[in-house]
């Protein structure tokens, strides 16, 4: 059984708790919606995430910006295949689809952009945003097993449940759904990267959703 757990932007705007069954695998879900900027669009919903002002520089790993130390080799190297990344835009335009917002577009530059922050995040054993993102971000991380695109945005989707569209509030965390549904977004890019404890996953979004002061849709 998946056992989903949430951390502060990890809980981010949202955290779920799903159970989802891995097969041959017990799982662990860690779940992190983007925060634009310096705010979220429910700050009150999760927990202060520790700040970084610049990315920390780990033993044999270069600070944040400099030149590439080679992580565990990812499963997808260069990104999501078509057929990755066709299957994580319909799972994303389903959902956008529901509440009657257009549907996204993929972006070969922001799958990079997320590819490369998939591999330093396994390559640094961290679990965070990548700090100073100009785009919206959404994260899940599994240990114990392997997710699909459709179980990843489910995971994320799950959160309508705590969003009520009527008052715009939220009753727990609803980040990675409102981020999915902001219909101010036009495109997405996404990027998986694995080492032999743990599969993450990172999707970019332009323009970012989650924005103080307006509703997703």
């Amino acid at each position: 059984m998946a056992k989903g757990l949430a951390a502060g932007l990890e809980r981010p705007v949202p955290s779920c708790y799903p159970g989802t069954t891995m097969r041959a695998a017990t799982a662990i879900l860690l779940l992190l919606a983007s925060l634009t900027g310096a705010q979220a669009q429910y700050p009150y919903s999760y927990p202060g995430y520790p700040s970084y002002p610049a990315y920390p520089s780990y033993p044999g790993y270069p600070a944040y910006g400099g030149p590439s130390a080679q992580p565990f080799p990812p499963r997808v190297p260069n990104g999501p295949p078509a057929s990755l990344a066709s299957a994580m835009l319909q799972a994303h335009n389903a959902i956008r689809a529901g509440v009657g917002v257009p549907p996204l577009v993929w972006s070969a530059h922001l799958a990079a952009v997320a590819q490369d922050w998939a591999n330093r995040l396994i390559a640094t054993g961290a679990f965070a945003h990548r700090p100073g993102d100009p785009y919206g971000e959404n994260l899940y991380a599994i240990s114990g097993g392997a997710a699909s695109p459709a179980q990843v945005v489910a995971a994320w989707a799950e959160e309508a449940r705590d969003y009520d569209v009527r008052t715009d509030r939220c009753a727990g965390v609803c980040g990675h759904y409102t981020q999915i549904v902001w219909r101010a977004t036009r495109q997405m890019g996404c990027g998986v990267a694995t080492d032999p404890e743990r599969e993450i996953w990172v999707c970019d979004y332009d323009p970012p959703g989650n924005v103080v002061g307006f509703r997703p849709y």
